[in-house]
């Protein structure tokens, strides 16, 4: 992160043409920008929306378990039901959607400095998702899509919070 102090001198000082002296200071502001964290609510956005909602699929017991039990006379195990799939509200996918394009535009800048190479494919899936409007009732497997796309861009970043 670039203070105060260090661009002081830079600031007070009479203006440089010299060549050194601009990339000085352009690669004083690229890591002071790559060295900007993604904040934590967009963790917690990906977490909203990534979140398993549901429980594990009930393990279907075989007819020899079956056979097994009626045999030692113990009951058979229950069948549960699986939970229903979270439903997010209109309110809620739109907060997490509104959410999701400002880290796109954040991305957008952070991320060419922070990525060994430039990640053109994922900031292009990025924009494309950014851009698309779902149709009703389609949010949420929009939204896991984006939230993907997210989290591919900050393992290529090397942002592993």
């Amino acid at each position: 992160m670039v203070t105060l102090a260090d661009i002081t001198p830079v600031l007070c000082g009479p203006v440089s043409t010299q060549e050194t002296t601009m990339r000085r200071l352009v690669d004083a502001l690229t890591r002071s920008l790559a060295d900007d964290g993604i904040s934590d609510d967009l963790y917690d956005a990906l977490n909203d929306i990534l979140c398993e909602q549901t429980g594990p699929a009930p393990a279907v017991p075989s007819r020899a378990v079956n056979s097994l039990l009626v045999r030692l006379r113990l009951p058979l195990p229950r069948r549960t039901r699986r939970r229903p799939a979270h439903v997010l509200s209109d309110e809620e996918a739109a907060r997490i959607n509104d959410r999701f394009r400002r880290a796109t535009t954040q991305l957008m800048h952070v991320a060419p400095h922070r990525a060994a190479m430039y990640p053109a494919e994922e900031l292009r899936l990025l924009l494309a998702l950014r851009d698309e409007r779902p149709e009703p009732g389609q949010a949420v497997p929009h939204l896991r899509r984006f939230a993907l796309a997210i989290l591919a861009l900050l393992d290529l970043m090397g942002d592993d919070k």
